[in-house]
């Protein structure tokens, strides 16, 4: 029926064509925005305009139809006197194509003989280079098949980007797209921009994690950020500035103390930035724990005495340091410890009998603990008290003085008796003599001798002391004493036996009789 209305229009245009007219306009849209078809049309006067509609035509397998467009997707937004225009929402390729008008009137009906066709076109977005070095220009392209002028915005995975020209960086890298401003949704396909870049946050991490023990196994893993990734090979370990191992990961199946130090590691992936090509980690610290050992005992004085004071000192090589020092004594009569103090040092203020014993500290940290061997503590004797050494010093000073004394006391008699000549008196010149000299300057020597072979007596007096005033009697004073000579030979002695005989005889003198000798001393 449709296809008969056309005929004969275009066969009879004179009769209903005078001044029936639809004028439309082709139309270019970017998939994804709306659309609209614009469209005028007009009739003769004196009709009213009842009916509106807009169809697409379509190829079938059996030809070419029109089809009714229906909202929401299509949306008639012209009016009953003139304007026909048409909205295609979210415009997709497979909106493209002709379309027709179609209105009715109080008297006929009419459809546009011509069509507005809509061409569907996409954005294509481009990155120009798409792989480039951290640092190199980058220009981002956003292509319409569309003649009109639009203005575009651009998304780096799926956030805003400003501007379409940037020197690229390590944060640049990602997927694009481009879209129409005020209608995002229109938008491109995505376009990747690789930027490569040298190893940043390069890091060392330890597994497992807190505190290392003695014994423990222990990971070292390196990891970085870069691209292209750092190969396994590409990592360095060292140890106080010591390379250790070449590889991403490393292993110490169980932990000594030597292994504590600084650890580093080092990545490169040939990429250069600021002038180098290899990149560092900060430094790890590995501190080693080990429980208490090497725990020893020290005692203050060595040697104790009873009533004293001891101290005992507990040391020990720990990490962490020993928290806890605890004491314990061993009584002698049994073999069970006893704890009697705690603290680094154990102080006994005063020693007695009951301390003596075997001794040992046990101490702890968080590893572990360790104990002391047995230490034993012993009272010694108290030794005799001895002059002390002023004491000793100040008598042999006495000594030597009283020495130097007597020698040169002796030297100056020596000296006086060298200078003088010993006078032996009778008894009479004796008597004169003792009666004149003062009895302290006189000494006496009696000599008792018999004309016979008997020993020659001598007894000497001295005075022991003389009274400053004579008050005392001078026999109280006299020290005596008896010195026997015996004659070496009888017979050559007789002669002169005989001769002192006759010299006694003469002095009215027997033979028992005294010679005294007076030696006077020099004041």
């Amino acid at each position: 029926m449709e296809s008969l209305i056309l005929t004969i229009l275009v066969i009879l245009p004179g009769v209903w064509s005078g001044d029936w007219e639809v004028t439309l306009e082709h139309q270019c849209a970017l998939k994804g925005t709306s659309a609209i078809l614009k469209c005028d049309y007009s009739y003769p006067s004196g009709h009213t305009v009842t009916s509106v509609s807009w169809s697409k035509l379509q190829l079938r397998y059996n030809g070419q139809r029109l089809v009714a467009l229906s909202p929401p997707h299509f949306n008639y937004v012209g009016n009953y006197q003139g304007d026909c225009d048409l909205r295609i929402n979210n415009v997709q390729f497979a909106d493209e194509g002709a379309y027709y008008f179609s209105f009715e009137t109080t008297g006929d009906r009419w459809t546009s003989e011509t069509y507005s066709y809509l061409f569907v076109r996409g954005l294509t977005a481009a990155v120009q280079p798409s792989t480039v070095t951290e640092g190199e220009d980058v220009r981002l392209i956003c292509q319409s098949g569309c003649p009109q002028t639009t203005e575009f915005v651009w998304f780096r995975d799926g956030q805003p980007v400003s501007g379409s020209e940037f020197q690229a960086s390590r944060e640049d890298a990602g997927r694009y797209h481009c879209a129409v401003k005020g209608q995002e949704t229109a938008r491109s396909a995505s376009v990747a921009l690789d930027v490569r870049y040298a190893p940043k946050k390069v890091t060392l991490s330890v597994s497992p994690s807190g505190d290392v023990i003695k014994g423990d196994t222990l990971t070292f893993s390196c990891s970085s950020d870069a691209n292209p990734p750092v190969e396994e090979t590409g990592y360095r370990l060292y140890k106080d500035g010591q390379l250790i191992n070449s590889r991403q990961k490393h292993t110490i199946s169980e932990v000594q103390l030597g292994d504590s130090g600084r650890y580093h590691c080092q990545a490169s992936n040939d990429i250069t930035w600021g002038g180098s090509g290899l990149f560092n980690s900060t430094d790890v610290l590995l501190d080693v724990h080990y429980q208490p050992m090497n725990t020893s005992v020290s005692v203050v004085p060595e040697h104790v005495l009873e009533g004293s004071s001891v101290s005992l000192t507990c040391s020990s090589d720990a990490n962490p340091p020993v928290d806890s020092y605890s004491w314990y004594k061993m009584a002698a009569s049994s073999s069970s410890m006893t704890q009697v103090g705690s603290g680094q040092t154990l102080f006994l203020p005063s020693m007695e009998a009951s301390h003596t014993g075997l001794y040992l500290c046990l101490v702890r940290n968080s590893v572990g603990e360790n104990n002391s061997t047995e230490v034993l503590l012993s009272m010694a004797e108290k030794q005799k008290s001895s002059p002390s050494i002023p004491v000793l010093a100040g008598i042999g000073v006495c000594l030597c003085v009283t020495l130097v004394i007597v020698l040169l006391l002796f030297r100056r008699k020596r000296r006086s008796n060298a200078g003088e000549k010993p006078v032996f008196d009778s008894g009479l010149s004796r008597s004169q003599s003792s009666a004149t000299e003062d009895p302290s300057d006189a000494v006496y020597a009696n000599i008792l001798t018999s004309p016979s072979s008997a020993p020659l007596t001598i007894v000497s007096a001295s005075p022991r002391n003389s009274h400053p005033h004579g008050s005392m009697s001078y026999e109280e004073e006299v020290l005596y004493s008896t010195v026997t000579i015996k004659p070496k030979n009888t017979k050559h002695h007789t002669n002169s036996s005989r001769a002192a005989q006759d010299s006694w005889s003469t002095s009215g003198e027997n033979s028992d009789s005294v010679i005294y000798a007076t030696v006077v001393t020099p004041h």
